[in-house]
């Protein structure tokens, strides 16, 4: 029997797993959500977006189990850093599970505002949130592709610092949140 506890300088594995699969996830929804709107109109077009739909959904839900785990679940002490880094990576996720929250959310706001039926992989029917109405369709719409691009940028700032902590600071900032990895030397095996 395997009695290794994860070091306390890491991030559980729950943790680890979750930000891993919601931010392929949320990459590939991005992908997905260029590529349909360039669709022409077509039967293969509403399946494409159905299943956007449909991932949508899932990505809303595992980020909110993430902040849900995340309450109840001690995150590991912060790696030594000035503080104004430390800040502004508290802001950054903070900013971060805005977003998650507001991009799907604005999804489904501008689906039901514009009257279209939501089903989950076509089994589960997901209630409207807001009456048809143009202008809610319109603004929803925007939250919804702009947060996108607010997404990607601030993605990519996550993944540029992980990297400048990994190469230049020679920290485990990146390390203890890569699954898989096994401890640093010097910590229990």
């Amino acid at each position: 029997m395997n009695t290794y506890r994860e070091p306390d300088i890491h991030w559980n594995r729950v943790t680890r797993i979750l930000h891993w699969i919601i931010g392929l996830l949320i990459v590939g929804m991005g992908l997905v959500g260029l590529f349909m709107t360039q669709m022409d109109p077509s039967m293969a077009k509403l399946k494409v977006y159905a299943l956007h739909k449909s991932c949508g959904i899932i990505v809303l839900v595992l980020v909110a189990l993430r902040l849900l785990w995340r309450l109840a679940h001690r995150a590991p002490p912060p790696v030594p850093q000035p503080r104004w880094q430390r800040i502004a990576a508290q802001a950054m996720h903070g900013l971060l599970y805005v977003l998650m929250f507001a991009i799907p959310l604005a999804g489904w706001l501008y689906n039901s505002a514009a009257n279209f039926p939501l089903q989950w992989f076509g089994l589960v029917q997901i209630p409207s949130i807001w009456p048809a109405d143009p202008q809610v369709k319109h603004l929803a719409h925007a939250l919804h592709e702009y947060g996108f691009w607010a997404l990607m940028a601030l993605v990519a700032l996550h993944a540029a610092a992980a990297i400048k902590h990994h190469f230049i600071d020679k920290d485990e900032t990146l390390r203890r949140m890569l699954p898989g990895l096994p401890p640093p030397s010097g910590d229990a095996p």
